[in-house]
């Protein structure tokens, strides 16, 4: 499972505060070319047929997925979500951009434990954006 970017990937997860902003609108389906899940213990019917919702045991259900054939998962948010599924974690993509912003979003809640990663890739962008590439040693 890779916190990164759908280009390469089969099916999305996000969790229901990283979801509902484009809900709220009127983006019902916003990755329409993958499979979609939306982790919330709220709402219990999904808003568009092609989003799945996942509302009990969360890490269970994305190793079933995880299993199943295809080309990955993309955890698009957020930090709670991050932090329940750590240890699923195969590969983050991390974003930077050249703006200061204070105490900003954590990227997982998942709490203090020592991750080892490695770096993996590299690429700069215009405008000082960088994407930086880091897999799990495990």
């Amino acid at each position: 499972m890779a916190q990164a970017a759908a280009d390469d990937r089969s099916l999305t997860t996000a969790g229901r505060a990283t979801y509902a902003p484009g809900l709220k609108a009127g983006m019902t389906s916003p990755y329409a070319h993958l499979d979609q899940y939306v982790v919330s213990r709220s709402l219990v019917t999904p808003p568009d047929p092609a989003v799945k919702l996942i509302s009990g045991d969360v890490v269970a259900r994305v190793r079933e997925l995880k299993a199943e054939p295809g080309l990955g998962i993309w955890l698009c948010g957020g930090a709670d979500l991050a932090g329940q599924l750590v240890e699923e974690i195969d590969e983050f993509v991390v974003k930077t951009y050249p703006v200061f912003l204070g105490s900003g979003m954590p990227m997982s809640r998942a709490g203090f434990g020592l991750r080892e990663l490695e770096q993996t890739g590299f690429m700069a962008c215009g405008g000082g954006q960088t994407i930086t590439t880091y897999a799990r040693r495990r």
